[in-house]
Parts: structure tokens; C-alpha cells; sequence
């Protein structure tokens, strides 16, 4: 139940680096480089903080098995859409427009 309580809470750090991602992208990368270019910068940005700080939480998490470190990854994915499918609905956001990030357009990552 520990490793649980603490997965979740390196998931909402993780929550909250993207959120900080999101800004920094949408206030300085997209008026300086353009759509394609800021997603893609973004996109990459956001991908090592995740690494950086999964790899950095792990001796604080205890996981000692393969097994482990895969079912906490698939459960922060799990939190992670559906974050963002009920923050996307929350905003009155039809399903194919919230599907719409999966399909990799204009340089989203």
C-alpha cells in the first residue's frame, strides 16, 4: 500500500511538471517557433522530465521487480488519461476532438 501511496505521489509531480510544459509551451514556444516546432519541443521536454524523474524516484519507491516497475507504469498511465479524458470532458470537449492529440498532427507528440 506504501509503494502505491508513493507512485501516486511521483505521478502528481509528474501531473504537475506537464502542466508547467503546457504553459511554457503555449506562453514562449509557440509565439517564437510555430506550431509544429513547439509541440515537437515540448513533446520532447516533457518526455525526459518523466524519465528524469522516474529514474530518480525509483530507490525512493522500493521496486525490486520487473513486474513492479511495469504495473506502476501502466497505472500512471491509466491516471494519466483518465485525467485527461475527464479534464478534457469537464471542458465540453467532444471525444474526437480529445483523439484528435493521439493522432501525432502538427508535430504533437
Amino acid at each position: 500500500m506504501l509503494k502505491a501511496l508513493k507512485a501516486l505521489a511521483v505521478w502528481f509531480s509528474i501531473l504537475a511538471l506537464a502542466i508547467a510544459n503546457g504553459l511554457l509551451r503555449e506562453t514562449l514556444l509557440l509565439p517564437a517557433f510555430g506550431t509544429p516546432s513547439a509541440f515537437i519541443l515540448s513533446g520532447l521536454l516533457l518526455s525526459a522530465l518523466i524519465i528524469a524523474v522516474a529514474w530518480l524516484s525509483l530507490p525512493w519507491l522500493h521496486l525490486h521487480r520487473p513486474g513492479q516497475v511495469w504495473l506502476m507504469g501502466f497505472g500512471w498511465l491509466a491516471l494519466t488519461l483518465a485525467f485527461e479524458f475527464s479534464f478534457g470532458l469537464a471542458q465540453g470537449k467532444s471525444w474526437p476532438v480529445m483523439l484528435e492529440a493521439y493522432t501525432f498532427k502538427d508535430g504533437n507528440l
